[in-house]
């Protein structure tokens, strides 16, 4: 079954995050919403079961084959006739061109840096796409290098090398709330160096903002790494209590009310002297006879 949907519902990241945990295989479509002078460019990327694997901007199976002849690694010549003539349709191309000595491994490792990679890069910076999920297409072998990457991990390689953060910019979380660790143990994913600084904060206990004074960096900075966690599924956000509950100091009351106090006082011995006055003071009155 088909998903379909807006990223004004769901971003990037989450859609990326529920193709993993769902192990799915399909294609990933995205059409962007762009100006009338604009000319909108779809674009599509190849899932198995949870991990990318390719992804172009055409359908036409040509997507890779044109990256490999823009570098002019390979002559017209050799490369259209292995390519067009011996590559088996069941093998992956980057892998057939390596078994054939025509590429190295560090080339297709470049190749696919740019495909893919790069590619997640260019989407997160959409504000207005649509995206169509299905599930159990053919993957097109002619648009695979042979290498591929969880979901998770090419969205934040991708997060990582963003300058314009302006379309996620309301997903980033709260400088005054926390991160905590949703795991057991520490990270499988290969943190940087900031990531790792940010994480030994995920306790729960410090606000980003603090953290972004105690790491001295801009609390925008702070926010996006935190984000980055909360995308792989390392950590959550949690609210904090921000400063304390108002108290107010009881001020001493005046000497005066202090002795008006004290003159009120009515110790027990002066209680007993007065009941004994009034009780002198009782007059029997005379029983009424009978007439």
């Amino acid at each position: 079954m088909s998903i379909t949907g807006h990223l004004s519902d769901f971003s990037l990241p989450e859609i990326f995050q529920l193709l993993e945990k769902g192990h799915k295989t399909g294609l990933l479509t995205l059409h962007p919403e762009l100006s009338a002078q604009e000319k909108p460019q779809s674009h599509y990327i190849w899932v198995y079961q949870g991990r990318i694997v390719a992804a172009s901007n055409r359908l036409d199976q040509q997507g890779l084959v044109s990256l490999i002849d823009q570098r002019q690694w390979v002559s017209d010549r050799v490369f259209d006739k292995l390519v067009h003539w011996c590559c088996p349709i069941n093998e992956p191309l980057g892998l057939y061109l390596k078994n054939q000595g025509v590429l190295q491994a560090k080339q297709l490792k470049r190749l696919f840096q740019f495909q893919v990679l790069s590619g997640v890069c260019a989407l997160l910076q959409f504000k207005e796409a649509e995206f169509k999920f299905e599930p159990n297409v053919p993957i097109p072998t002619r648009e695979m290098t042979g290498f591929s990457v969880l979901a998770t991990e090419a969205v934040l390689a991708g997060l990582r090398v963003l300058q314009n953060w302006d379309a996620l910019v309301d997903q980033l979380p709260d400088p005054n709330g926390g991160l905590v660790s949703i795991i057991a143990g520490q990270p499988t994913y290969r943190l940087d160096t900031l990531e790792w600084q940010v994480w030994e904060y995920t306790k729960g206990t410090m606000s980003l903002g603090a953290i972004a004074r105690q790491l001295r960096l801009p609390v925008e900075k702070v926010q996006q790494v935190a984000f980055r966690l909360i995308t792989i599924g390392l950590a959550e956000e949690v609210p904090l209590l921000v400063g304390t509950l108002p108290t107010q100091e009881v001020e001493p009351l005046p000497a005066q009310v202090l002795e008006d106090e004290e003159k009120q006082n009515v110790s027990p011995s002066f209680v007993q002297s007065l009941v004994g006055f009034l009780r002198s003071k009782v007059v029997t009155q005379p029983t009424l006879s009978n007439c």
